[in-house]
This record gives structure tokens, sequence and C-alpha cells, in this order.
């Protein structure tokens, strides 16, 4: 059973307490059918090192098993899409580190697990780096990247949206966290579900749904886009 407090002086000035296994449990058990779609897209703002983020990673790899665990390339190419689909928030870098050691060791059991002697290296440093960019260390109440003491710095906290574009070429877009919660003039998300967005002190869950046609406009909310192989996406660092 995990710790729900690492110290006594962590929870007075950071209020970090963590989840226990059975509560994690419960509560996405109310999503229980998004947590088992392998594509749906999750936020949590406030991940420590990884409670939610974990158990919705085993559970799509399961369903990513079950459908494909017969064909290795298949396995592959969807378990790399479960992994882009989980994104968290943290504002102490240790917890971002031992979420993304934890994410990956999850995602490397499993890969391993099922595609024996035809893992790829590449693949697993794609993986790495899908997580380097989807675990992040930052505020999540006031949309910007910390320093080492917490504290905020003037940068905007940037996520990578990533969807499987032709075959197994993955694309990469970057986006300002505070305009994806922002919204457009309508106060909708702007990936394009036509939902109210939540704020980040409130919600859980997120979910990124943004049209395939949707262009990056001129408010500064998108960043930079790529595509490349799937294996190959930590060619485009940074």
């Amino acid at each position: 059973m995990s710790r729900q407090v690492k110290s006594k002086q962590r929870v007075t000035d950071h209020g970090e307490v963590f989840t226990a296994e059975r509560e994690v449990n419960a509560m996405l058990d109310l999503v229980k059918q998004e947590t088992e779609r392998i594509d749906s897209r999750f936020l949590e703002p406030a991940c420590g090192d990884g409670n939610f983020l974990a158990e919705i990673l085993r559970r799509k790899l399961a369903v990513v098993k079950r459908k494909y665990g017969k064909s290795p390339s298949d396995y592959e190419k969807y378990a790399v899409l479960a992994a882009t689909s989980i994104y968290g928030v943290d504002i102490l870098q240790d917890n971002v580190d031992a979420c993304r050691a934890r994410m990956f060791a999850i995602w490397d059991k499993e890969y391993t697990a099922v595609c024996k002697k035809e893992v790829n290296e590449d693949c697993r440093e794609a993986v790495r780096f899908i997580l380097s960019r989807n675990i992040v260390c930052g505020n999540a109440l006031s949309l910007k990247k910390v320093d080492a003491s917490g504290k905020d710095i003037n940068e905007p906290i940037v996520f990578s949206e990533w969807a499987f574009v032709t075959g197994f070429n993955l694309q990469r877009s970057d986006y300002t966290f505070d305009k994806l919660l922002a919204g457009d003039e309508k106060g909708r998300d702007i990936f394009g579900s036509g939902k109210p967005m939540k704020k980040p002190d409130t919600a859980q869950q997120t979910l990124f749904d943004r049209l395939e046609t949707e262009k990056p406009n001129d408010e500064g909310e998108f960043v930079k886009k790529y595509i490349s192989h799937y294996r190959r996406v930590q060619d485009h660092g940074g």
C-alpha cells in the first residue's frame, strides 16, 4: 500500500496528501467506460507520483492487450497511443520524476511481456519522451511553470497533443496550457469538443477532443507541430 503522506513538512508547505488506492479505483470506476477507451485523454492537475495516472494506464493497457495482444506490431502502436493520452501536472519536481518513472515501468513491463523478442529500443525511448512531454512540473492553478523551489516563473505550461495521422506517423501539436483551459470566445474547449472546460482546481479528469480539421489561430495557444514515425518522436526534442 502506498503512503498517503511523505512528510508533515510537505503537507504544511504544499498540502500534499496522496489518494489511497481504494479511493482511486472507486473514483475511476465512475468513468469506467472512459478509462477503458485507449485514446480517451485524461489530465490530473495535481498528479503527485501518479496514483491516478498509473491506474488509468493499467486499465488502458489491459484493453490494448485484449484487443491487439496477438499482434506485436499492433500492440506496440496502440500501447504507444495509450501512453500519449495521459497527462499530469505537479508542482514538485521529485513527484514529476517519480511519476514519469512509474508510468514508464508499467508501460515497459506490459510491452515486454506481450512483444517479447520483438521489443524495440527506439519505441521505448519514444515512450520515455512522450511521458516527459505529458507529465510536467508546474502550477496547475496559475498555469505557469515553476522553479526549483516551486515558485511560479513567467513561462506557461506547454502540453503536447498526440494523434496518429497516417499509418505509423504520429503528429505532435504543442499548446500552452492556459489557452487550452481558456477556450475560445464562447468559453468552449478549443480542441473542438463543444463542451465548457473544467478548471484545473475542480477537475480530476479533462478530455481533450480537438477536431482534426482545426487550424492554429493567431491567439497564441498553438506553439508548434511535428510529424514523425511514432518510434522517432524523440528526434524532435524540446
